[in-house]
Order: C-alpha cells, then sequence, then structure tokens
C-alpha cells in the first residue's frame, strides 16, 4: 500500500486538499481511475478468479485492439512473434508489461474523451499523449526492457500541470500571471508544492505503483560516463520526451532547436545517439500528426478541410457509382459484354478516383488471364505485360477469383503481404499502395475481374458499406450480360 503524499506546509497541504474536493465534485479524470485499480489488481494477481489480465483488457474492445497493435510494433520486434490474442500477449511479454501497457493506453483514452472546455486543459493533454509517442519510438530505437514503462511514466510526467489545468483553472491562471508564463517557478511560493510533487501526489491517490511514480521524477543527465540505473533510465526518459513534447508543440524552428540540444543532452544516457533520437523522433511526429486534434503539429485546420474535401469527394463519387449502375441497368438487354466492362470500369474509376483501373477477361483456350482495357497513367504500354496462367497459385488475384468476392488491400506495401503479390502486378503495378479487386464469375466460373488502384498521391482510404454494395450490384450486371451471352451462343450451337 503506498502513503498519501504530504506536503511539506500548510499552503501545501491546503492546495492538495482543494485539489481531492475537486476531484470529488467532477471525478477523477472519467473512468481512469476504475480503470486503474482493475489493471493493478490484475498486475498485483489479486484474487486470480477475479483479476485475470486477459479478462481486464478484453473488457474493453477499444483497449484490446491498442494493446494487440503495440504488442506487435517496432518496441517488441525483439520477440519475433506475430501476436494475435491479448492471451498470447500476456505470455510474451508478461504481466507486468501488458499492465503498464494497458494503463499508458487507458490513460491517452481518457484524456481523448474527456474533451474538457478549457483549451489550456486541452493543450496540456495532448502534450502528455505527445510525450508517450515520442518515448514509445524512442524506446523501440533502444530496444530496452523498460520501453512501455517509460512510456506510461512521459505520459505521467506532466501530471501535476494536467490536474491543475483540468481541475483548478483558476490557480493555474495565478500561476501564469504570477510568474510571467514560467508556472514551474511561481508554484512554490503560491501552491506550495511544485509541479511535479502535485504529479506524484495525484499518482499516490490513485495507488500508482511506486516504480511509475519513481519514473515521473525529473532527472538531469548524469556526468558522462556514469552508470545510470533502470529507474533512472526510465525517468530520464520520461523527463527528455515531456520536454520534447513541449519543444515540439508548435512545430517551428525554436521548438526544433530545442529538441536537438536536449537529444544530445540525453544521447548517452538513454543509450542512443543523437541523430537515432531525432529519426525517433521525427517518427514520433508523424504518428502524433495523426493522433492529436489540437497541436499545432498536427494541422488541425488542414486536417478538417482535408476530411470535408475526403466526404464531399466520396459523396460525389457514390453518385457517379449510382448514375453508372442506372446506366448499365438501361443497356442491359442490348449491351455485349464486353461493352457492359466498359462501362463499369469507367464507372469505377471515376467514381473511386483510382489511379489506374483495367479489366482482366479469361481465354479458356490459352488458358490466361489478359488486361483488355484499362484507364489512367501509362496504362496503354503497362497492358500488354499485364496476363497471368489461369491456373491457381498462393496470391491474391486467385483467392479473390476462387471465393467470387470483391476484396480490397489496404496496405499492398506490408513486407507480410510480398508474398500474396505475383510478380507481373510487382512488375507492372508496384506503384499501387491500395487496390481493389472485383471478380467476375459465370456459372460458377471465373470469367475476369476489375481492378483498381491508388497511389501515394491518394489519401489512405477504407471501403464504405455502401461503396462495397454498389460494386457488388455492378460485377452482378456485367455477370448477367455474361451468362446472358453465353446463353445465345450455346443456343445458337445447338441450332448448327
Amino acid at each position: 500500500m503506498i502513503p498519501a503524499f504530504k506536503a511539506s506546509g500548510p499552503l501545501g497541504e491546503k492546495t492538495l486538499a482543494e485539489l481531492w474536493d475537486r476531484t470529488r465534485q467532477q471525478g477523477d479524470m472519467p473512468g481512469f481511475a476504475k480503470a486503474i485499480s482493475a489493471i493493478l489488481g490484475a498486475m498485483r494477481g489479486e484474487d486470480e478468479q477475479e483479476f485475470n489480465m486477459a479478462q481486464t483488457v478484453l473488457s474493453d474492445p477499444v483497449l484490446t485492439q491498442k494493446v494487440l497493435r503495440l504488442a506487435n510494433s517496432g518496441m517488441y520486434s525483439a520477440f519475433g512473434q506475430h501476436v494475435n490474442t491479448v492471451s498470447k500477449a500476456v505470455l510474451v511479454l508478461g504481466t507486468d508489461a501488458i499492465g503498464h501497457l494497458a494503463l499508458g493506453l487507458k490513460l491517452i483514452e481518457e484524456l481523448s474523451a474527456a474533451s474538457p472546455d478549457s483549451t489550456i486543459a486541452h493543450i496540456e493533454m495532448e502534450k502528455a499523449v505527445l510525450a508517450g509517442i515520442v518515448a514509445q519510438q524512442v524506446a523501440a530505437s533502444a530496444s530496452s526492457r523498460h520501453g512501455e514503462e517509460a512510456v506510461v511514466c512521459s505520459m505521467l510526467h506532466s501530471l501535476g500541470r494536467m490536474m491543475l489545468t483540468y481541475y483548478l483553472p483558476q490557480r493555474w491562471l495565478a500561476l501564469q500571471q504570477h510568474a510571467g508564463g514560467s508556472v514551474d517557478a511561481a508554484a512554490p511560493e503560491l501552491l506550495g508544492l511544485t509541479l511535479e510533487e502535485i504529479g506524484s501526489a495525484a499518482a499516490m491517490h490513485w495507488g500508482l505503483p511506486a516504480n511509475l511514480i519513481n519514473g515521473m521524477r525529473r532527472v538531469e543527465p548524469p556526468e558522462p560516463g556514469a552508470a545510470v540505473s533502470a529507474s533512472d533510465w526510465i525517468a530520464g526518459l520520461s523527463t527528455m520526451a515531456a520536454q520534447c513534447a513541449d519543444s515540439l508543440w508548435h512545430d517551428d524552428e525554436a521548438g526544433h532547436a530545442a529538441v536537438q540540444l536536449l537529444t544530445e543532452r540525453y544521447a548517452e544516457m538513454i543509450g542512443v545517439a543523437p541523430e537515432g533520437l531525432m529519426t525517433a523522433i521525427e517518427q514520433a511526429k508523424v504518428v502524433a500528426a495523426e493522433d492529436l486534434t489540437i497541436a499545432p503539429l498536427s494541422k488541425p485546420a488542414e486536417r478538417r478541410a482535408k476530411a470535408l474535401a475526403k466526404t464531399r469527394m466520396r459523396a460525389a463519387g457514390n453518385k457517379i457509382l449510382l448514375s453508372g449502375l442506372s446506366d448499365m441497368r438501361d443497356v442491359l438487354d442490348t449491351a455485349s459484354p464486353g461493352q457492359m466492362v466498359s462501362i463499369a470500369l469507367e464507372t469505377v474509376f471515376q467514381g473511386l478516383d483510382f489511379s489506374r483501373a483495367v479489366a482482366f477477361v479469361r481465354n479458356r483456350r490459352e488458358g490466361q488471364y489478359a488486361a483488355k482495357i484499362g484507364f489512367g497513367d501509362d496504362i496503354k504500354e503497362l497492358l500488354p505485360l499485364m496476363s497471368f496462367d489461369d491456373a491457381y497459385e498462393p496470391n491474391v488475384f486467385h483467392a479473390a477469383l476462387s471465393n467470387d468476392r470483391v476484396i480490397f488491400i489496404e496496405n499492398a506495401r506490408d513486407p507480410k503481404f510480398a508474398a500474396k503479390l505475383p510478380l507481373w502486378w510487382k512488375s507492372t503495378l508496384s506503384a499501387a499502395r491500395s487496390f481493389v479487386i472485383l471478380p467476375l464469375s459465370a456459372n460458377g466460373q471465373p470469367a475476369g475481374f476489375l481492378y483498381g488502384d491508388w497511389d501515394e498521391s491518394f489519401p489512405p482510404i477504407q471501403l464504405s458499406q455502401t461503396e462495397f454494395a454498389l460494386l457488388n450490384d455492378m460485377r452482378a450486371l456485367v455477370v448477367k450480360a455474361v451468362e446472358r451471352r453465353h446463353k445465345l451462343e450455346t443456343a445458337t450451337s445447338r441450332v448448327n
């Protein structure tokens, strides 16, 4: 049992009393205290029937996915195993590691969900998330077994600032006014506590483990060549990550220069060369630009504009798909299969804004699928090079044709997916990042397929259920035309 934090004087005690009173009124950062007790209980193994780490994580679907994603990230690549279940994650990484992961991820989730009215509080919370992202990338570079613990400590490093801005915003404002913005320097005089002490007090209040509280402290780099304990390494990384987050926030030249100085100061202590730290931090900026919402680093106005444009574009694209379907229905009884394929291919090319779209037809006599028509850059030169045998091979195209269902590949460049891509695709269409295959099967036999892809110039995409339904309707009309042709040919051959 961790004892409650005791302030060194009456002013500090008064500040803490006010803080606990406000948390009782507003509630601990929504749901976080409850999640902490469940996760810590599982880490301590209290009453194994009730406190099971896998069950504790699995009870929260969002947390489950985040734990699995992180367990398969670069930080744990040394384990060399793909982790598909939380139970396996616990076996491979251990209860404590999964507990730390869950604590950190739950804190991010709760901070993001809190959406405080105060912009100041929201800024401090996002800086804490950014510190965790920086620590995650740096820990992966350092290949430390204390990585996940350092990530949590980095997010908790500025807990004192978060608590004040969230629960006592007026006191925070007074600190800023008193010190001209240097709140750390003004805190002992006005609050009777440092911001670090307020963070430690909150961590003790929640019952966080002593090792996490120890890792939240501010640590300066030791003299060159001095030994660094595991707890100092964790605290050192969390200190650097929190300071980096503060400097990265505005994404400006001054912040970049401050980060470079930090990497030079902490490189030896963390065990990663300055240039390695900068690479990790640059990667953290990429992740943060997607995960954060109000940080200048995440370019919120630009992202909102892109999201709006994307929504409008998808709505306009779906109208094109619907219009194309209407055209196909109008000519179904008179158009040849080739004409129907042409209308379908043009419709999906325009409606889904493909970089390239190609129609492949099966020639049974020659035992081949060959590209017949296409749209997009350099497609005429590529068409003669796109053909392959119709004998089954274990790749994504034969899988789509065998199962007769639309297949969407979000990341064709994933190294794990490379074996499922045939050589003809790699030599002609490898500029694609994502692609779709629409198999065309008539009378139970593959007759060909439509293919469309997006290159790097198009934002990452996920097809909606509406778009899948429209694509299935379109291929059904093409198949009807093919089957009608087969019936006519069969009838003609019987007459002759």
